[in-house]
């Protein structure tokens, strides 16, 4: 029996994604583990290999293809024995939506006119489940659905033993036919649908630029931030004078290492030191608990001219000023290409976002959801400042911290940018 590939969920928040190439065709035998195609999801570019064997029978989704579903059919492969692919084997994959949606016309098309009946197949083995009763995809391998269907085992009862907790064909194999697990609830009410969008006029000459898969998750989480997380903002201005002198200083000896180190660099390596002085801010909200995170690993957002990402630096407050620099020129630029791996842009427990490379003063950020801070970072500037009542030109640079008011109080906040200041205004602090 054929055994259809399935276009894999890469992330979490991944429902579709772009089938940007194939590095095999019709006829080529492929191996487990083989790399057979790469998907564009809407962070970044990435690999996918072949979990069964078998010989290429059919590519049903071409290459190029766009907003192709999860769990969609994307190619099928034949066992030992078969020569071609049966009729109908990828009937449950429809093809993917078009890139770009047709020019809306003054006219109403009629309905098509319906098909007649045919006659009525035998009916099929019961479906393996697709979900788990709390409504999460449930991860298996082609080979596995394949065997579940045929014995009529309902994968969300059985536990994987692969990777990530993937169900295998042993898993399958050993299972036993039986009715779905308790607890299984009746599905959840479809909201209702909201009121119809405002018109939007349009005049000769504008453009309709459609959305990319990165635009569309970032319009959505920034939206379900700003609505579902109670946020704070607390701004401190700070002088930087001496930041600037120790950055000559250490790019005086980075050098040697092919690094210059930025005052973003800094900025990471002191928000670091600071959670981890304040490990309560290192957190995040759940409805059951609250969720402290052992790490240290601050998110950095870079533009991409696909949208904004946020590579993370790991263990942050562990790792000196030059090996920052380097791994964060690094991670900017495969973000830019759209390269980056999952583990390098999934999860983090708290975020920088500079603008001050734009000479933007003072912005406030919207947190990044499970995070509870993000530290928006203006423009390092001359300012005349007073000091002992004299009136002074510091380099002076306002920061404004975004905060989750569920898990970090205000007095909590206020504590960690007291902590940042010191950092940031002493900075061979950060080396004690």
């Amino acid at each position: 029996m054929s055994i259809n590939i399935l276009m894999p969920a890469l992330s979490p928040t991944m429902t579709e994604g772009k089938l940007a190439k194939w590095h095999v065709k019709v006829g080529d035998t492929v191996t487990s583990g083989q790399v057979v195609c790469e998907i564009e999801t809407d962070k970044a570019t990435m690999e996918v290999e072949a979990v069964d064997e078998g010989k290429v029978g059919q590519i049903v989704v071409p290459e190029g293809a766009e907003g192709v579903k999860v769990n969609a059919v994307i190619a099928i492969l034949l066992e030992e024995g078969e020569t071609s692919v049966p009729a109908g084997a990828a009937a449950a994959a429809p093809p993917p939506a078009p890139a770009t949606a047709a020019a809306p016309t003054s006219q109403t098309a009629s309905p098509p006119t319906a098909p007649k009946p045919a006659a009525a197949p035998a009916p099929p083995p019961t479906p393996a489940a697709a979900t788990a009763p709390s409504g999460q995809r449930i991860f298996a391998s082609p080979l596995a659905k394949r065997i579940a269907t045929e014995k009529g085992i309902n994968l969300a009862s059985v536990k994987g033993s692969g990777p990530n907790g993937r169900i295998v064909k042993a898993d399958v194999e050993a299972a036993k036919p039986g009715a779905a697990p308790a607890g299984t609830a009746a599905p959840a009410p479809r909201p209702r649908p909201s009121a119809p969008a405002q018109p939007i006029m349009t005049a000769p000459g504008d453009q309709r630029i459609p959305h990319t898969a990165v635009r569309k998750v970032i319009a959505r989480r920034m939206l379900e931030s700003k609505q579902t997380v109670p946020h704070f903002y607390l701004t401190v201005e700070l002088e930087i004078d001496a930041l600037l002198a120790a950055r000559q200083a250490i790019n005086e000896v980075a050098r040697k290492l092919d690094a210059k180190v930025s005052v973003n660099d800094m900025m990471i390596k002191a928000c670091a030191k600071a959670l981890r002085d304040h490990p309560e801010c290192n957190a995040s909200w759940t409805e059951n608990e609250m969720i402290q995170y052992g790490a240290v690993d601050i998110s950095v957002a870079v533009a991409t001219d696909r949208g904004l990402i946020t590579p993370i630096v790991r263990n942050a407050d562990m790792k000196g000023m030059a090996q920052i620099s380097i791994e964060m020129k690094d991670l900017a630029a495969r973000a830019k290409a759209g390269k980056l791996k999952l583990d390098e842009f999934q999860g983090g427990g708290f975020t920088i976002s500079n603008l001050g490379m734009f000479g933007v003063k003072e912005f406030a950020a919207i947190i990044n959801p499970p995070q509870a801070m993000i530290l928006a970072v203006g423009v390092g500037e001359e300012r005349v400042v007073a000091r002992k009542g004299q009136m002074v030109i510091r380099n002076m640079m306002s920061c404004t911290l975004a905060v989750d008011h569920r898990v970090v109080d205000g007095a909590m906040g206020a504590q960690f940018l007291q902590t940042l200041r010191a950092y940031v205004e002493q900075p061979a602090s950060m080396l004690v």
